[in-house]
């Protein structure tokens, strides 16, 4: 079985570290030092106090691996719809997808049915180049839920969980996705198939859409965001918000606005992604957060004015640091972000 995991971070890394441990052939897609890290002296995962290096195939260029059975993407949405072009090289007839990302994906509306049927949100796929590009068809749903991170090139660091939830977006449990969970099981890892893979794609979103800006406005860590009284009220509003759009589209939520406030808060000082982006100067993922919950709420006529604020603040935030990734229009034109 091969499989490439296009994005060799944090996530990426330290998937591509557990999965070659098993009989699978494993290829990373990365660049600059962590690539020639891992090129020179293989992959090394720091956890649990010890130490494992893996040697991988890695490269930065996917034309060399050939197709493969699956997949799996660890880039950020923008990142990924940048790349979504150079991915044909790896797409055979039957190779399906992983979107390991957090954030709504590109294929969130493929096998819905009625009014909503493949609808596509311009907001995390700018001129449908992933639905084009991939397909998604192929697409199979995945929600991260490890923390992990790069200490040095070639190096990841597993902080904690080891759970990866898996679902078809058509809802049915495929042999593709028995098979793929149970690599992941086979590499040490928790891959429960949810066939709801989007409620608990909305679990995850429901905090970052709200913690990830606020946070990196604010500079505050989680706990503080989640206790302080005028953020944490900030936070409860938007999550309000978000939840009616959620039920007008079927999502299920399984817990309530209070406890996945608390959770938040017992996580402790947690400096957000969008907050380390921030702080190390990388673009921010504005758009598959929190500008794709305003494009839903428009498009199911949802007020929402607690939405809106907060993107406009960190849009403006992004824009003036340079951290917010300018996409093409339609028409060949650039725009700033996609409202």
């Amino acid at each position: 079985m091969k499989i490439c995991i296009y994005g060799a971070g944090a996530i990426g890394g330290y998937l591509g570290a557990m999965l070659g441990r098993t009989d699978a052939e494993v290829s990373l897609i990365a660049r600059g030092a962590h690539l020639k890290a891992m090129r020179e002296n293989g992959l090394t995962l720091l956890m649990d106090g010890e130490s494992t290096t893996v040697s991988v195939k890695a490269t930065d260029n996917p034309a060399e691996l050939g197709p493969q059975d699956y997949v799996i993407i660890a880039l950020k949405a923008h990142q990924a719809w940048e790349v979504a072009d150079q991915m044909t090289p790896l797409l055979g007839p039957d190779t399906a997808v992983v979107t390991a990302q957090n954030g709504v994906p590109w294929w969130y509306f493929y096998g819905f049915e009625g009014q909503y049927a493949n609808l596509r949100l311009e907001s995390v796929d700018p001129g449908e180049r992933q639905w084009r590009a991939i397909g998604p068809e192929r697409a199979i749903g995945c929600t991260v839920y490890p923390a992990t991170e790069v200490v040095e090139p070639g190096v990841i660091k597993h902080i904690y969980g080891d759970k990866f939830g898996l679902g078809e977006p058509t809802r049915q449990e495929t042999d593709r996705v028995r098979v793929l969970s149970e690599l992941f099981e086979a590499a040490g890892l928790k891959a429960p198939i949810n066939p709801e893979i989007r409620n608990d794609i909305w679990l995850k979103l429901w905090g970052n859409l709200c913690f990830n800006p606020i946070s990196a406005l604010t500079r505050a860590t989680l706990d503080v965001v989640a206790t302080d009284p005028g953020t944490r009220a900030l936070a409860r509003n938007m999550m309000l918000e978000a939840q009616t759009i959620g039920r007008r589209i079927g999502v299920h939520f399984r817990v309530d606005v209070e406890r996945r406030i608390n959770g938040a808060a017992k996580v402790g000082a947690h400096r957000t992604s969008m907050l380390q982006d921030l702080e190390k100067g990388r673009q921010l993922e504005i758009d598959a957060l929190l500008t794709c919950v305003q494009e839903m709420g428009r498009m199911v006529a949802v007020d929402t004015p607690h939405i809106d604020a907060v993107l406009a603040l960190v849009q403006q935030l992004g824009r003036t640091q340079g951290l917010y990734p300018v996409y093409p229009e339609p028409n060949g034109d650039t725009a700033i972000g996609v409202d």
